[in-house]
């Protein structure tokens, strides 16, 4: 950005659209003297002299014509005790955007500058109000699609992930100062005993911060969400099944195969993971142009998916069409869901075993034989009469998130990275400290431990803020909306 760090920003800090209520945000050293040019109380009060955290009724006028622009409630707020740690003034005005942009252009014309994305959490930063993971958090809380993904954003928020970036850094720190001394006095050698204790700091620190990226897997599919394609061939209940999981008539269903000729896409909440779910058409030979379109959409739909719900007929045996899929779907996250299961499930076998309807649970899943000699999950169901769909649920959750990706004993209240930029800066200080500890017990030079050391200190720093660059900052919150 090339403004100056002490302009007045302004911008409109609610979704556009009608709404009861739009609000239009300054901030900066000149918030109050701008926004009192334009705003008139009937009971006289001026807001140059109005305390802070406190709230008047009047009305935004044109200072030219003197014509009144919307009837409005503005809030002062002085510095340091705002969101942006400068003087914050904010005008409650009517949500339509004719009087919402007419006061954003009035207060343009008294001095502010429009803000550009993210300005106003930018500066939070920048005062030191929040630091730069407390800053994505704003993002991310606002992103959130499920209960579980805006607690993940409150936590980091609230500071967890800084409190413990900093006492890790603190312990880099801590290394860092043991072996500069020694530096300081090239004539003393680190005693063994040192060198013992600075190697098993080294890698006590390494495993705190693998256990750290470990969760990201888990934090991102909160955080961003899951896409899964329903495959199978025509007329076995895959739009059925997607009604059902929805609880809605999203999907036509008749019992004409090839109903479906386009891939629809709608979003759910599994268990707190956003996921994206599309009904696909059924996977067959035709001759009928519309349909080998709707084929190829489907195809290209398996290839972007994180999971295939493979959908199979349970009132008869797999032939030779599903058998196909299954070759299809090698190598990928895979469910199988045997639906129309209303009256349990025949001998079945899609391999060179198969399973008896005897040994199945209702609503447990087991395991299902392919052909290629692997083991799939799967599931029965039926998707017309909704039998096991909330189990169904479960196993979507369970295949995305194995329990061999879950930190042990997690909990929702455990701390988990949810953004990349985070896991690449763990991922580059625990390698960093692998080779201080290589090192140390290599007996190397110590400025070379201490050059490792440093790097991990930088890699920690960028998390939280302490180091950064222009190019990151601008990358992170050019992703926000104007007005936040």
């Amino acid at each position: 950005m090339k403004h100056l760090p002490d302009d007045t920003i302004v911008a409109i800090s609610t979704p556009p659209g009608e709404g009861g209520i739009g609000i239009v945000r300054l901030s900066g050293r000149d918030a109050v003297s701008i926004a009192g040019r334009l705003f008139d109380s009937p009971r006289g009060v001026r807001l140059h002299s109005a305390k802070s955290h406190s709230i008047h009724h009047g009305f935004v006028i044109d200072g030219n014509s003197h014509q009144r622009i919307d009837e409005v409630l503005v809030s002062v707020m002085r510095a340091p005790r705002t969101y942006t740690r400068e003087d914050v003034v904010e005008i409650n005005c009517h949500g339509g955007s004719v009087p919402l942009m007419r006061t954003v252009n009035l207060a343009l014309a008294a001095g502010a500058r429009l803000a550009e994305p993210g300005e106003f959490t930018r500066r939070a930063f920048l005062n030191g109000r929040i630091d730069l993971s407390q800053a994505e958090a704003v993002m991310d809380l606002i992103r959130a699609k499920t209960d579980h993904a805006e607690r993940l954003a409150l936590q980091q928020l609230d500071g967890r992930l800084s409190v413990r970036i900093h006492a890790l850094r603190d312990a880099v720190l801590d290394l860092c100062a043991h072996v500069e001394a020694y530096i300081d006095f090239p004539e003393d050698d680190l005693p063994d005993l040192v060198q013992t204790e600075l190697a098993m700091s080294c890698m006590r620190i390494v495993r705190e911060l693998n256990a750290l990226s470990s969760r990201y897997h888990e934090g991102r599919l909160y955080r961003e969400g899951a896409a899964a394609a329903i495959v199978g061939k025509p007329n076995v209940g895959k739009s059925s099944l997607l009604n059902a999981l929805l609880d809605s008539d999203r999907a036509i269903v008749t019992d004409m195969p090839g109903t479906t000729r386009d891939v629809i896409e709608e979003h759910l909440n599994i268990r707190g993971i956003p996921l994206r779910i599309m009904d696909t058409a059924g996977i067959r030979e035709s001759h009928d142009l519309a349909e080998q379109e709707g084929v190829r959409r489907s195809l290209r739909a398996i290839e972007g998916a994180d999971i295939a719900l493979a959908v199979l007929d349970g009132s008869r045996q797999p032939d030779t069409a599903d058998r196909e899929l299954m070759e299809r779907l090698s190598g990928r996250k895979l469910l199988v869901v045997i639906n129309k299961a209303d009256a349990g499930i025949p001998h079945f076998m899609l391999g060179n075993a198969g399973i008896s309807g005897s040994s199945v649970q209702p609503g447990s899943p087991f395991q299902v034989l392919l052909a290629d000699g692997s083991a799939a999950q799967a599931i029965a169901v039926s998707a017309k009469i909704g039998t096991n769909i909330e189990e169904l649920k479960d196993c979507i959750k369970s295949c995305l998130l194995p329990e061999e990706n879950r930190a042990a004993g997690s909990s929702r209240d455990d701390l988990l990275i949810t953004n990349i930029r985070h896991k690449h800066a763990l991922d580059t200080a625990a390698g960093a400290l692998d080779r201080a500890h290589a090192s140390i017990r290599g007996a190397e030079a110590q400025e070379i431990t201490a050059l490792s050391l440093r790097e991990a200190l930088d890699a920690l720093g960028e998390i939280v803020g302490i180091v950064t660059t222009d190019d990151i900052l601008d990358h992170i919150f050019s992703q926000f909306c104007i007005g936040k």
